[in-house]
């Protein structure tokens, strides 16, 4: 009986000595430069918001104009906006050149790689390699392009590096470019943790679940697939059946109802721990889904997978015919 009292106690200990120590804060941070991507819409926007009334000096790219127009009317004017397509090379060297110049030799405390996009979605025999390459562009190459440009800056501050993954970077559930990138987010991630230790630069992964943004928008997703589907050859037709696309999005549907996140302030109180904490976590995993469902079945065998996720599926007509 005392063996397990000690043992309860000790874990109470424990609990409480890793509960004290996640909240112990980094000083002096007022002031301190951080730089975001894809402040358009979703986490980005929402973060920038609130980094820059906490006091930190936001430089905040945005995609579009109307986008940084639009955070720039309701910011303060510490917050600076700046129009960045990670996908151009020559847009990114030009950004980071421009930070370079106003951080000096402060540099920079913070980089959150935050843009991103779905990309269309569907089996992969839909699918043709340009479906593929804008997500992996966006969501991977420019990710690692911004960090590289960044780097100088951040490992003359010792500052931090936030790169938002995804639940679908541990385990994939549809077809497309979108997986495979944060699959390789997640590689990437782990690399440059590794290579920034003896720096003193952490770098943390952030891995939301289903959240309700403009990336999981169900309408845009469907008309995507529509799109990809008229295109199919008939005998591909033929072996999905007729209505798949009606059929598979009614399926995701309910899934959606019963994963989705409404309120995305979570995924930016990761944000925020992972830029002030005196101890950030290496992988924050966000959302109750990610928690209950998806995280502890990407841990699972590959069998348990399998059987779970395929019975979402829509059954093919290719199945009646064997």
């Amino acid at each position: 009986m005392l063996f397990y009292t000690l043992l309860f106690l000790s874990i109470i200990s424990l609990w409480w000595h890793w509960r004290a120590r996640d909240r112990m804060k980094v000083p002096n941070l007022t002031g301190k430069y951080i730089f975001i991507t894809g402040c358009d819409t979703g986490f980005g926007n929402r973060a920038a918001k609130i980094f820059d009334k906490k006091g930190f000096r936001v430089f905040a790219s945005c995609l579009t104009e109307m986008g940084a127009k639009e955070l720039k009317a309701v910011t303060s004017k510490q917050l600076q906006t700046v129009l960045l397509d990670v996908r151009d090379s020559d847009s990114v060297k030009n950004v980071a050149a421009w930070v370079k110049a106003e951080v000096q030799s402060e540099g920079l405390w913070g980089l959150v790689n935050n843009a991103g996009i779905m990309g269309p979605s569907g089996p992969t025999d839909w699918l043709d390699i340009e479906h593929f390459r804008e997500p992996i562009e966006v969501n991977l190459i420019g990710l690692i392009n911004v960090t590289i440009n960044m780097l100088p800056l951040i490992k003359k501050a010792k500052g931090r590096i936030v790169n938002v993954s995804s639940v679908g970077g541990r385990i994939a559930f549809s077809g497309g470019g979108y997986f495979p990138s944060k699959f390789g987010v997640e590689g990437f991630n782990d690399s440059l943790r590794r290579d920034m230790k003896a720096f003193g630069v952490k770098v943390c992964c952030i891995r939301p679940g289903l959240f309700k943004t403009a990336l999981t928008n169900p309408a845009k997703i469907m008309k995507e697939k529509e799109v990809i589907w008229n295109k199919l050859p008939l005998d591909i037709k033929k072996q999905y059946g007729d209505n798949y696309v009606q059929k598979d999005a009614a399926k995701k549907e309910k899934l959606s109802k019963i994963c989705l996140n409404k309120d995305i302030s979570p995924v930016v109180h990761c944000m925020e721990h992972a830029l002030t904490s005196l101890h950030p976590r290496t992988h924050y995993v966000v959302g109750q889904d990610a928690k209950l469902f998806w995280n502890p079945l990407s841990r699972m065998p590959v069998a348990i997978q399998d059987f779970l996720l395929l019975r979402n599926r829509v059954e093919l007509a290719a199945s009646h015919a064997k």
